[in-house]
């Protein structure tokens, strides 16, 4: 089958927009019609060398929502018009991560995930003779795309799919976040380094836990504002860039709960002094560059805080990702606030261009 498609040429290279040939689905393998995707700081790391294992040409883009085209042998899950999520972290219900209960994580797929392949080590997308390598086990890039089945969330029908594509990672991760991995409690306090739109929605999450006090902490006094829209009860610009003594006056030594999502190292070390002693949890949501260390004084761990990491906010995305869906429905997630603007994927470089400023949340690709 033909696709339109963005495909990723080499570090530091535009994204170069093309038509490619997209092989039938496989055994346990489903053929998506995606209708949209969103545009993720993530492929901005990738593409400018950030994972220095990133592999070229291939299909980027992790967050898609589609319909199911055809479905191949062996799959049981989807029918052809099955409204969809493709997922980054699969979830298998059958492997020793998925059978413990304590994470989101699945290890049933690595070999295709790190392999830039399909389970079977091979790939479904190809342009002039040429094999592209699959992404993220997702690869939205692409308007019709090849998912496993155990990386594939299955979600109502009348949700606005341009809209559905988000929880694919900015809206799962964020909120889920504060609600699965850190757990935050009622009346607890709560601060977010960071507010682009993972850190607005580790806020909305906050919110969803009914948190107390929400504090927001960005440079950036726009994206402060969009911040207490989310619901963040009081916002910091901090003088010199951290934030550590300011939160830390504001909640009487140290909040609850604090978010970093900025994927600086510094900031990640600002968010674990701003965390109260004696159990508060710091939870990492930003990527750093691969070699980038965060510098822990031992004695901040050993008075109880807790530091804490987060892969798609320790959502199961078959089982938990469609309740957050239907919480959009109902009117209680913000995900509309966080669309800057729908584009063409002709105009994705000059997209990735104004992420890369600081322009906007989220943009949208419409096929």
């Amino acid at each position: 089958m033909k696709s339109k498609a963005a495909i990723f040429e080499g570090i530091g290279k535009p994204l170069v927009i093309d038509e490619i040939q997209v092989d039938d689905p496989r055994e346990g393998e489903v053929l998506v019609r995606l209708e949209a995707t969103g545009l993720c700081h993530t492929e901005i790391w990738y593409m400018s060398g950030g994972d220095t294992t990133t592999r070229s040409p291939s299909i980027l883009g992790h967050e898609g929502g589609g319909i199911v085209e055809k479905v191949g042998p062996g799959v049981t899950e989807f029918q052809e018009g099955d409204h969809v999520v493709p997922i980054y972290i699969p979830e298998c219900g059958h492997c020793v991560e998925c059978r413990s209960g304590i994470t989101n994580l699945c290890s049933s797929l690595d070999d295709a995930y790190f392999g830039g392949s399909m389970n079977d080590g091979s790939v479904r997308f190809h342009h002039q003779g040429r094999d592209l390598n699959h992404f993220m086990l997702t690869s939205t890039f692409s308007q019709y795309t090849v998912v496993h089945q155990e990386a594939l969330a299955k979600i109502r029908p009348d949700a606005p799919l341009d809209r559905a594509c988000l929880f694919g990672c900015a809206v799962t991760t964020g909120i889920g976040a504060a609600l699965w991995t850190s757990k935050v409690t009622p009346g607890s306090t709560c601060a977010v380094f960071g507010c682009g739109p993972i850190g607005l929605n580790a806020i909305q999450g906050c919110k969803l836990a009914g948190a107390g006090k929400i504090i927001a902490v960005d440079l950036n006094q726009e994206r402060l504002e969009k911040a207490r829209q989310f619901g963040a009860t009081d916002l910091l610009s901090p003088p010199g860039g951290n934030g550590t003594a300011a939160v830390k006056e504001l909640t009487d030594g140290g909040a609850d709960f604090v978010f970093e999502a900025t994927g600086n190292v510094q900031v990640m070390r600002q968010a674990l002094e701003a965390t109260r002693y004696g159990g508060g949890k710091c939870c990492l949501i930003g990527v750093a560059k691969t070699g980038e260390v965060v510098e822990v004084t031992p004695r901040l761990l050993i008075a109880g805080r807790q530091l804490l990491g987060t892969a798609f906010g320790g959502c199961r995305g078959k089982t938990q990702l469609p309740g957050l869906i239907d919480r959009y429905m109902d009117g209680e997630i913000f995900v509309d606030e966080l669309v800057t603007g729908t584009i063409a994927l002709e105009d994705i470089n000059e997209a990735f261009e104004r992420m890369k400023q600081d322009s906007g949340y989220r943009y949208i690709v419409k096929y």
